[in-house]
């Protein structure tokens, strides 16, 4: 049980530094996801709203306009 626990640490650091160099961090937050269900529209949806302070309904539109986080949060700053 310790040795997996370590591994999955060691691999989640390796996961974790891996996203944050290919620009898919943004903050504390993984921005570059794909939108397969609807519990990921709704956190897309959600952080789009915290970071640009716009509308629930608002953010979720440019959301599926564009298909990904990223390209909303980019198209505004």
């Amino acid at each position: 049980m310790k040795g997996g626990t370590a591994q999955k640490m060691v691999l989640n650091m390796i996961f974790t530094s891996l996203m944050i160099r290919l620009g898919r961090v943004r903050g504390n937050r993984m921005v570059k996801i794909q939108l397969t269900n609807a519990k990921l529209v709704d956190r897309g949806t959600r952080m789009i709203q915290e970071s640009l302070g716009l509308s629930y309904d608002e953010a979720q539109e440019r959301l599926l306009q564009t298909g990904n986080v990223d390209k909303v949060l980019k198209e505004n700053y």
